[in-house]
Formats: C-alpha cells, sequence, structure tokens
C-alpha cells in the first residue's frame, strides 16, 4: 500500500509519545514493504512549534518525510490566556474562538491544507496521529473527501476533547484505531459516534535489553534502589505530584531509595539530593534506565496507552499507575503487572510493598511480561494496522462507487 502519515512532529529527536508511536509504525510498515510517507511540520518542539527542521523532503529509516514550515512560533504570553478562556472559561465559547485557539495551538501549517488538496488522493490510506493538533483539525476534512482516512486519536479524558470544534473532526475518518478499550469506549461516550475500528495497541521491542551498571555510572545512581519515570516533565503529566508524593515519602522513610527521572524537563523539578534528573536521553540510555530500576513509575492522569508502560513490563519490572487514569487501571487490571494509587497514603503504601516484597516485585513484572508477549508484540500489532487500513480502504471504495452509481442514475 501507498501510505501517508500526518502528525504534528516526526523526527528521530521528538520525544513525544504520539508522535514516537506514530514514527515506529510508520517505519515498520515500510520494513514490511509499504511506500510509506509522513507529512509533518518543520517543528522540534511542541511548546512553541519553532520552525527547527529545515523545510523539504528527507529519508529517515525508510519513510519520505515531507516537512513545511511553521507560520510562526507560539508565544505562551498569549496562548497561555487563550488557553484558560477557551478550554476552561465559561461555555458556551463562540466558535469562532475556538478555531482562533486551535491556530494557537498549532503547529499552524499555512501549505497543510494545498499539499493534501493536490496529493492525497494519491495515497491508499491517509493516517492521522493525535486529534488534538491543528494537523489533523485542518488536514483530515481536506484528505476525508480525496482517500481513505484512519485517525488514531490517542485521545483521553480531558479539558479540550469537550470543545464541540472536535465534534466535526471525529465524524469524518473511514476507520478508527485505538490504543486501548478505555480510549474506544471514551471516544464512543464523547462523541456518539460508530465508525469501524480496531483496538491496534502500540508495539514493544520484546528483546530490549539495558544495560544497568553503565546507566548507574554514567549518572551517579550507585547501588541505590531508585524508583523511575520516564516522559516529560510536565505538571499535565503529573511530575509535580510525583515529586511531592515521592519527598514527603522520603521525609517520612529516610533511606536510600531514589527517583530517578528521565525526560525533557518542560518544568524542571527542584533539586533534591534522592531526586536524579537526567534531561533527555536516547532510546538506549532509557533502556538501561528502566533495567536497573525497582519499579515504574506512571502518575499522568491524562493517557491514551503508556508505551514506557509497556516497554517497563517488556523487561519483566513492576509499575505504580495513576489510579485516577481509567487507562492505567485498565491496563495494571488486565495485566496483573502494576499498582495503581490515588493520592499519598495509596502511593505510600505501594512503594512500601515494593521495597519489602521483592518476590511480589518479580511476580508483578512477569505478569506485565506475559501480557505484553500476547497483546503488544509488534507482528501482532502491525497485522492489525495492516487490517484496518485495507478495511478503510475497501470502504472508502465502496462509498466513492455508491456516490457515482447514485449520480449516474439522476
Amino acid at each position: 500500500m501507498r501510505l501517508l502519515f500526518v502528525v504534528q512532529r516526526y523526527g528521530t529527536e521528538v520525544a513525544g509519545g504520539a508522535e514516537a508511536a506514530c514514527r515506529d509504525l510508520a517505519s515498520r510498515l515500510a520494513a514490511r514493504g509499504h511506500e510509506v510517507h509522513a507529512l509533518t511540520s518543520c517543528a522540534q518542539s511542541y511548546v512553541d512549534w519553532a520552525n527547527t527542521y529545515p523545510e523539504g523532503t528527507v529519508e529517515i529509516d525508510s519513510v519520505r518525510v515531507h516537512r513545511l514550515a511553521v507560520s510562526h512560533p507560539r508565544d505562551g504570553r498569549f496562548f497561555g490566556p487563550m488557553n484558560a478562556r477557551t478550554v476552561f472559561g465559561h461555555k458556551p465559547v463562540p466558535l469562532y474562538l475556538q478555531h482562533e485557539w486551535m491556530r494557537m495551538q498549532g503547529p499552524d501549517v499555512p501549505e497543510l491544507a494545498p499539499w493534501l488538496a493536490e496529493r492525497a488522493g494519491g495515497y491508499d490510506a491517509v493516517v492521522f496521529f493525535t486529534y488534538l493538533y491543528y494537523t489533523t483539525w485542518a488536514g483530515l476534512p481536506i484528505a476525508a473527501g480525496l482517500a481513505p482516512t484512519v485517525l488514531h486519536p490517542t485521545a483521553h479524558d480531558e479539558p479540550p476533547i469537550y470543545l464541540p470544534l472536535f465534534d466535526f473532526t471525529f465524524r469524518l475518518p473511514t476507520a478508527y484505531g485505538f490504543l486501548t478499550e478505555e480510549e474506544e469506549n471514551f471516544v464512543e461516550r464523547r462523541f456518539r459516534i460508530k465508525r469501524p475500528s480496531a483496538v491496534i495497541g502500540l508495539g514493544v521491542d520484546l528483546e530490549a535489553r539495558g544495560d544497568e551498571a553503565s546507566f548507574r555510572s554514567r549518572f551517579g545512581v550507585g547501588d541505590r534502589p531508585y524508583l523511575l519515570y520516564v516522559g516529560r516533565l510536565d505538571p499535565d503529566k503529573g511530575s509535580d505530584e510525583l515529586y511531592g508524593h515521592f519527598t514527603a515519602f522520603k521525609e517520612r522513610s529516610p533511606g536510600p531509595l531514589a527517583l530517578v527521572v528521565v525526560g525533557e524537563p518542560v518544568k524542571p523539578m527542584p533539586p533534591h539530593p534522592d531526586v536524579i534528573c537526567t534531561g533527555w536521553v536516547d532510546e538506549a540510555t532509557k533502556t538501561s534506565a528502566i533495567a536497573g530500576c525497582l519499579s515504574l513509575v506512571q502518575p499522568s492522569y491524562y493517557e491514551s496507552f503508556s508505551l514506557v508502560l509497556a516497554e517497563a513490563w517488556a523487561q519483566a519490572k513492576p509499575a505504580l499507575v495513576q489510579g485516577h487514569s481509567e487507562v492505567l487501571v485498565g491496563q495494571a487490571q488486565r495485566s496483573a503487572g502494576a499498582i495503581p494509587y490515588s493520592g499519598f497514603a495509596q502511593f505510600e503504601v505501594g512503594v512500601e510493598m515494593l521495597l519489602a516484597e521483592p518476590r511480589m516485585c518479580d511476580e508483578l513484572g512477569e505478569r506485565g511480561r506475559r501480557y505484553v508477549e500476547r497483546r503488544y508484540d509488534w507482528n501482532i500489532v502491525l497485522d492489525r494496522e495492516e487490517h484496518l487500513l485495507r478495511t478503510a480502504a475497501h470502504l472508502f471504495r465502496q462509498a466513492t462507487a455508491a456516490v457515482t452509481a447514485a449520480t449516474k442514475a439522476r
């Protein structure tokens, strides 16, 4: 098949979860023999969408990546008040204000719609990743009339998804690809729509094994046990709450336990002798960080999958997960490989259990490992995606033939 992926950022330096998932899926489909293209912005950072990559076409892991320029960087001084007014302010929000919010949300890529209008019809399927950004909101209405479209919304229960401007967006795709059952159920409840869909999930490298010793040496961890957080240091990802829970735990239970934080510091954590922040690291270093941890911690309230959780399970590591996230709780229950917590008291008990019961840690990790083997082996995930893409193409052909027949009958 000739496939086009549309996503807000694309590059090996881009650490975003949805963007990394899109890149992995695209490159692995290319390795299966499909002709795969990606349409994206020149931005590397989602904070300001500043043009970092040169405009034009490059090849990354056998995927032809077409980058278009962002009109202007996002200015937080203006977007912050606009976001507060539109997403969190009084309702209803005028539609013109929602449209302006979307342009400021970004990345505002003026050439995206013309590019798709000229070229989308030449693809067997056009795949959009994440509902939230301009690239999907502006691109999907163009592509939906020209080619089969699949939306991977990576949706979860968060304030922006209730904006009415997304009602139209979610009615356009030929089919949906979801990451979890919880995401599928949420989208059906929120938008009251039925479309052909499949729970695809994300693939995990089941053979990945890190170098624990080198990671400990490089970042001065020594032989201390440590909890591991991997992700952006961003209040929306729960990093502030995790820092508060961990430091409160250390005050009540002094000892060698450390918290290792791996990720882009959008809002850096305050200095603390037991908190080790590495900043952004490459995949090999992240894998090594997982290899040495006592347990992964996933504190995010807003998740549609959590790839790092599956990656931790692939190395047979247990996890503590945010109990207020329906998706994380669902994954914990299906796998029996993680302990959900809601608030500090449950976090404290969970950490104490992990420290006191090595055998329980091993059992949780092994259950998680078996879970990802059953569901997230890359071959299984790619088979699901290919089937969904072919289903979308078949449905689009049927619909097009029906319209043509009806037009001739008039």
